[in-house]
């Protein structure tokens, strides 16, 4: 199994309706090895801390390649979370 780790640090003033919109369109991706999807935005329990989180599980690393080049995935990310983030770090590993 991948695990995709993604979280992003948004711009100072983004909208955070704007934001659950952005995670909610992940969370409706509805593609073939996905096992698992979970986000949040920040709970403010610490300062310095990123905006958002999510966490994809994939059943094998085709799957999560397939996701990342899935043309809808790439729509989201360019056109919902690209005018909200300042920087956006992602790892993946095998779980």
């Amino acid at each position: 199994m991948i695990r995709n780790v993604v979280v992003g640090r948004l711009h100072p003033g983004a909208d955070p309706v704007a934001v659950d919109a952005a995670l909610a369109a992940i969370t409706a991706l509805d593609l073939p090895g996905r096992l698992d999807c979970r986000v949040g935005r920040d709970a403010g329990l610490r300062d310095g801390a990123w905006g958002f989180a999510i966490t994809s599980d994939w059943a094998d690393a085709e799957a999560y390649r397939a996701y990342d080049l899935d043309a809808e995935h790439n729509r989201i990310r360019a056109e919902l979370f690209g005018p909200l983030c300042a920087e956006i770090a992602r790892v993946q590993f095998e779980a």
